[in-house]
């Protein structure tokens, strides 16, 4: 991005006004996430005992304006999905029945997307969403990413899944499940036996270019997918605590109402919240 005087040396007024639009852009983005950032400090230091008082005279200013600070603005543990405009990447199935099948959309993951999208937008983040077709390949090496879908719909996710150590999705003639590498536990879906509970993996992956993370969030079924993004949306702020923006994984179960598969009724972690070495 040019600095000012770069800019306002561009002597072209069309290409001049296109320079200074995205350097106000990029300036408005910065000192949002700035302002995130000292939220963050603020918060932590009023963890540790300090009134709003004593941060008043920290920062030289006002205490009625460090409790704008502190109720204003973005939340800071909006950082846990990204620093900026999101992508949801949603795995689909191709159609039967048809001549022409097109991509399909479970509604329970749909749904799971709208459940982040909403929440997301709360914490002050925009989004947008696109479809990945069969046979899944979806593109991992973008920043802001969170991807939605089981390891057989998007066979690519499920390769990058070698990089955890603790969990991963594996199958057999029974079919798919979640397996614990850590504790050899395999956790297969009661939702095969006809029971209205699901497993699902929810973690923070790295990109294949090896320049960041992406979000992942999946069930061994689809209703398991919308049960992992009620988790994250029911503990937003906790997950962030714990894990700002490192690298983990985790496995959560959910009941949903079997006459309404949409209907997620409670969530629950039953693994540790591992940890990815070098994060």
């Amino acid at each position: 991005m040019p600095d000012l005087k770069s800019v306002t040396a561009i002597s072209d007024p069309e290409q001049r006004a296109k320079a200074l639009s995205a350097l106000i852009d990029e300036n408005q983005t910065m000192g949002q996430e700035l302002a995130r950032l000292r939220r963050e400090a603020l918060d932590e230091l009023l963890a540790k005992g300090k009134t709003q008082t004593q941060l008043a005279e920290l920062l030289g200013i006002s205490r009625s304006r460090i409790s704008m600070m502190l109720s204003a603005g973005l939340r800071p543990e909006r950082a846990f999905f990204g620093s900026g405009h999101l992508t949801f990447a949603i795995g689909s199935k191709q159609e039967v029945g048809r001549k022409d099948p097109g991509n399909m959309v479970s509604v329970e993951t749909f749904a799971a997307y709208q459940t982040l999208a909403s929440l997301a937008k709360a914490s002050g983040l925009d989004s947008d969403h696109e479809v990945v077709p069969q046979p899944g390949f979806v593109d991992l090496n973008r920043p802001n990413l969170v991807v939605l879908g089981g390891a057989r719909i998007l066979p690519f996710v499920g390769q990058v899944l070698g990089a955890d150590p603790h969990l991963r999705f594996a199958n057999d003639e029974n079919g798919w499940y979640v397996k614990d590498l850590t504790t050899g536990t395999e956790y297969r879906s009661p939702r095969d036996k006809g029971e209205a509970t699901d497993y699902a993996y929810i973690g923070r992956l790295p990109r294949p270019d090896g320049k960041g993370t992406f979000l992942y969030l999946a069930g061994v079924h689809a209703q398991g997918t919308l049960g992992a993004a009620q988790f994250v949306a029911d503990n937003l702020k906790e997950l962030y605590r714990e894990l700002k923006a490192r690298k983990f994984s985790t496995v959560i179960a959910c009941n949903f109402d079997p006459d309404k598969d949409r209907e997620i009724i409670s969530t629950e972690r039953i693994t540790p919240l591992y940890r990815h070495e070098g994060s």
